[in-house]
């Protein structure tokens, strides 16, 4: 089985047979700028340490700093921080961000510390990357398992490694520490709008359209209770616990309200339903919305949606690529669909940078036209290619990142592809 990694490479190679760029830019995307290990030590509330490995990838620049977030799993490995990284890459070029890729994050089961313990691994994490990141090299942000407080720990201790006040170092942080209003709901904001353009694109209405959500954290909770405010109806949701199925529609809000005080959707009024069978129930959109490859080779056969919104980073695995297509399957790619957290993340820092901070209504309306205008050019540019939507948001962020390459001189010394 291939590597996180080789399934996301696959992608570019998907796209270099129907676009042209220079071999510097290829042999470039194969591999990350820079990859740092280090060991992150805990002093746990009892007195035990307990060490972790951390991470941080930058992996191309060549559209400006790198980009990422920061992610607390049991999971992460050198391996998915890279991945994660390209991906991040080909995010911010496709939607127009001066930023290239980045990604980091801590082997860790965050629900196993206390709130203490947590605020000291966080700071301890930046004690190790201090040097690896910085405004104008290298931005984080929340991913899985943080969120704006740890964010504020994080940009407090670099604060006091730098003995400087540094808000552009980190996004995502709380409003009273620089952090931009619509930050929170950014990529489940985005990926509605990514999904309304098309819907309205392919003239269909939103009313009566089932849709399930795989995965109810921050972003699939917004998600969902957008959807539900604009006339879908969301007949599934589903965490870690396990999921909920009401063929005439969850009450969206009662099911957040109950995730969010109790921990898990199970809890909530619906019939139970397993991960495994969300994923390839019979609704018109299917959105997973936690973590890589709940889509493969195995069960690609098996999804029923006819339209898939990718707002986790990589939920499907390459391999499932082409029968998700053989199928008639239309996938609004990660790389576009997910891309509201970072473009909000990058007014954030374009907000602590000049020191003027924007009110809800202009992040939001600043959010929702870079969503629609990027997905519109990623769905002309399909429809021009007669390709996927994946594959034209992967040749334009290609061709974004080729010119700005091809700005420097580099590629008439190295030759063209």
């Amino acid at each position: 089985m291939p590597s996180l990694f080789d399934g996301a490479s696959a992608r570019i190679e998907a796209a270099l047979e129907h676009i042209e760029i220079s071999q510097d830019v290829a042999q470039r995307l194969a591999q990350p700028d820079a990859a740092l290990k280090v060991s992150v030590p805990l002093r746990h509330d009892d007195g035990r340490l307990t060490v972790f490995s951390g991470y941080r990838v930058r992996y191309d620049s060549t559209l400006g700093p790198a980009k990422g977030g920061i992610r607390f799993h049991p999971d992460v490995n050198a391996d998915e921080v890279s991945t994660l990284a390209f991906w991040m890459t080909m995010k911010c070029a496709v939607m127009g961000l001066p930023f290239g890729g980045g990604k980091g994050g801590v082997a860790v089961d965050p629900k196993q510390l206390s709130p203490a313990e947590l605020e000291r691994l966080s700071r301890a994490y930046i004690d190790q990357i201090a040097d690896f990141i910085g405004p104008d090299s290298d931005i984080p942000a929340p991913d899985v398992n943080t969120n704006p407080r740890v964010m504020g720990w994080m940009a407090d201790q670099y604060r006091i490694i730098a003995r400087a006040h540094t808000p552009a170092v980190i996004t995502g942080k709380p409003v009273e520490m620089g952090g931009s209003l619509g930050r929170t709901t950014a990529t489940g904001d985005g990926a509605f709008h990514v999904l309304s353009t098309m819907m309205q694109r392919w003239e269909r209405d939103a009313e009566g359209t089932t849709v399930a959500v795989q995965g109810f954290g921050n972003a699939g909770q917004r998600f969902a209770k957008l959807a539900a405010d604009a006339g879908y109806k969301v007949v599934a949701v589903s965490d870690s616990s396990g999921g909920l199925y009401n063929a005439d529609g969850l009450d969206v809000d009662a099911v957040t309200r109950i995730k969010n005080e109790q921990g898990s959707v199970s809890e909530a009024e619906g019939e139970a339903l397993s991960n495994a069978d969300l994923v390839t129930l019979d609704v018109d959109v299917l959105a997973p919305a936690a973590l890589e490859s709940v889509i493969t080779a195995d069960n690609a056969d098996e999804v029923a949606a006819g339209v898939i919104v990718e707002i986790a980073n990589g939920p499907i695995a390459s391999e499932a690529d082409r029968t998700l297509i053989d199928n008639g399957v239309v996938v609004l790619p990660d790389i576009l669909a997910n891309a509201g957290g970072v473009t909000v993340s990058y007014f954030e820092w374009v907000q602590n940078r000049q020191a003027w901070y924007w009110d809800a209504d202009t992040v939001a309306e600043r959010l929702e036209s870079r969503m629609v205008d990027a997905t519109r050019a990623v769905a002309d540019r399909a429809e021009e290619d007669d390709v996927d939507l994946r594959t034209a948001a992967y040749m334009r962020a290609l061709e974004k990142i080729e010119k700005a390459t091809a700005a420097t001189g580099t590629s008439e010394f190295f030759g063209r592809r």
